[in-house]
């Protein structure tokens, strides 16, 4: 089993986070679904937990067969589904996968947020992660893919117009106000002869490209999210989840897995309701093409 502890600042609070992160997962999974692959919410309620109190339960099914590389399509079915489980009790989230085929695959995801730089060193109050598997990942700087690069995400050149914060400077972590740090440590085990080291490598890669990408997303994106209420935020979530539900399984491609019904869609009435939260709406294509962009992404987003 390969773990690391992945700590990201951004110039937010706790608090703000809350809403910009159930903002960014529901923006971000429906920008990467459509054509029978993406993100399917099949359940999202709430949860009592006996240790966290009240929380959110969500179970996503992950649709990506033809964005995984050639080494693992040669063991993997031709259409699969990878099991996404997460408990949020905000500071404190857990998120499970598992692939149904693969019951030696797991990989588990604690996510807890401060409002500090990253210098907890004990933040999951059991044991200090060894120095050496603790990786600082720096929205600003840090490269993620260019195809996922896009000018107004860059942080370099964001600014809010709400809160007047940005752009982000070299050395902003020291200097920046507000400030906060989602430490996530992540354990990936996949225990097959032969696969197990390559593939919990590639899982991590994936895993450093999907937080610097989440987290970037979702400072770029505050002027859409800033200011909403909680409430607010769960009413934009369950139209996504909506939307992005219809786009998954609107398919251009080959027959897919099967999949639960949906009975209802999306509606005039949803649209105009986020338009009278102040939340900016999209303008989202029926399907997306199912041409392969890249290496697979193995989890909907970060938390």
């Amino acid at each position: 089993m390969l773990m690391k502890e992945y700590r990201i600042c951004m110039p937010l609070t706790v608090e703000e986070y809350q809403i910009g992160q159930l903002y960014m997962i529901s923006k971000h999974c429906c920008e990467q679904s459509g054509g029978g692959e993406g993100v399917e919410v099949v359940k999202n309620e709430p949860e009592v937990h006996p240790q966290y109190g009240n929380g959110q339960l969500t179970e996503k099914r992950i649709y990506l067969n033809s964005k995984l590389p050639g080494w693992a399509k040669a063991f993997v079915p031709r259409f699969f589904y990878v099991t996404e489980k997460a408990w949020n009790f905000y500071p404190y989230t857990i998120t499970e996968y598992s692939v149904s085929f693969l019951p030696k695959f797991s990989i588990r995801i604690e996510t807890r947020f401060e409002n500090n730089k990253g210098d907890n060193h004990n933040v999951f109050g059991d044991n200090p992660t060894p120095s050496e598997n603790v990786v600082f990942l720096d929205i600003l700087s840090d490269p993620i893919p260019d195809r996922h690069y896009k000018e107004a995400e860059d942080l370099s050149r964001w600014q809010s117009s709400k809160t007047g914060r940005g752009p982000l400077e070299k050395g902003w972590v020291e200097e920046n106000q507000p400030i906060m740090c989602s430490y996530k440590r992540v354990q990936c085990s996949f225990e097959v002869y032969g696969f197990q080291t390559k593939t919990e490598e590639f899982i991590h890669r994936n895993i450093k490209d999907i937080l610097l990408l989440g987290h970037r997303q979702a400072v770029a994106w505050i002027d859409e999210w800033h200011g909403l209420t909680l409430e607010q935020v769960r009413e934009y979530e369950r139209i996504m989840q909506e939307k992005t539900n219809c786009k998954v399984k609107s398919n251009t491609g080959p027959p897919q897995a099967s999949r639960p019904t949906f009975s209802r869609s999306i509606s005039v009435t949803d649209e105009l309701s986020l338009k009278k939260m102040g939340v900016p709406t999209a303008v989202m294509p029926d399907s997306a093409p199912s041409t392969p962009h890249g290496h697979g992404r193995l989890n909907s987003t970060p938390e």
